[in-house]
């Protein structure tokens, strides 16, 4: 009941955050005017001309990519976290986020357009994360998972460092801004289609996290204890990497690099409803998606300028992620 209770609120909360962002802007809706365009659309009503244009043209397809973003990114933290038993792992530890970057700012720099850049960085994180496993796999010993993350260290490293060659080598006046914000992270850009083409990958890459939550809850005890129990670790933890992947890379390609959210938001989830994965998975869902709905509205809406998603959620993440390590000792000591 108390598992239910609390997924119940994160669920109402995020209704909540949903509303109150799609009214947020400069043209003000209140929250009761926007709940009731919702609900007219939803049976197929029809709602005042400006509100609905702003509403469903405008904000609330950024409000749904950004709670896309902010899902996509808790859940695979939440399993990346859960799959190599570390609290501090984050979903670009095998250099996915990196890859992808390299692979859009490289379409950048030819002068693609946007639907290729995007699908350059999407394909940027696979390739990368295919690398790493390459790598581990031909240097396998008895520690598969320190070697997965130090090749995802390297080959991070050498993404980077290509990424920093490409800057060197764009025009200064036009490539090199572009590059830039895109590596900061925003929604600014986003569109309906972009929405459309990311909901099926994300999903594809989430339903077997869903489908398989008990037993990447049994990897938590250790490989010896998950084998005891009949589980299969080296097919579950490539089933783990390849969907936590899929849902990296299909939303770091329309959203730029935002950290800390893979890495934040399944602590408070878990200081919520505790570590066991099976409740942990979708409490980090409903929470990631609340929370970079929130940080995008402060984002567009903060300042005169748009404020990069990178650098808030750097911001906030930091002070809060400390008060999270102290909350967690506090808890910890007798």
């Amino acid at each position: 009941m108390r598992t239910a209770t609390i997924l119940f609120l994160l669920l109402a909360l995020l209704i909540a955050v949903t509303v109150i962002a799609s009214g947020i802007g400069p043209y003000a809706i209140s929250p009761p005017e926007v709940a009731r365009a919702l609900v007219q659309r939803l049976f197929g009503g029809t709602n005042n001309g400006t509100v609905e244009t702003v509403i469903f043209n405008i904000r609330l397809p950024r409000v749904a990519a950004a709670g896309i973003v902010g899902a996509a990114l808790a859940a695979a933290g939440a399993a990346y976290q859960s799959l190599f038993r570390n609290p501090l792992v984050s979903p670009d530890i095998l250099g996915v986020s990196t890859g992808a970057g390299l692979g859009a700012v490289t379409g950048i720099l030819l002068g693609l357009p946007v639907t290729a850049i995007q699908l350059m960085g999407f394909t940027g994180g696979l390739i990368t994360v295919l690398i790493v496993v390459v790598i581990a796999r031909a240097l396998r010993g008895g520690g598969d998972v320190l070697v997965l993350v130090l090749a995802g260290i390297v080959i991070g490293a050498l993404a980077g460092a290509a990424i920093s060659l490409v800057k060197v080598l764009a025009d200064p006046y036009d490539q090199l801004p572009a590059i830039t914000f895109w590596l900061l992270g925003s929604l600014a850009g986003i569109k309906v289609h972009d929405v459309a083409t990311t909901i099926p990958i994300v999903l594809l890459g989430l339903a077997p996290l869903i489908l398989l939550r008990w037993r990447i809850g049994v990897l938590s005890l250790g490989d010896d204890e998950a084998r005891a129990l009949g589980v299969n670790v080296s097919r579950l933890r490539a089933i783990v990497i390849v969907a936590a992947t899929l849902v990296t890379a299909s939303v770091v390609a329309i959203s730029g690099v935002i950290g800390w959210v893979g890495l934040m938001v399944p602590h408070m989830a878990r200081l919520l409803i505790g570590p066991r994965f099976d409740r942990l998975l979708p409490a980090s869902i409903l929470l990631g998606a609340a929370f970079l709905i929130a940080v995008d509205t402060l984002a567009r809406s903060a300042a005169r300028i748009e404020i990069p998603l990178g650098v808030l959620t750097a911001v906030i993440g930091g002070p809060l992620f400390v008060w999270l390590l102290a909350h967690n000792r506090r808890r910890m000591l007798p």
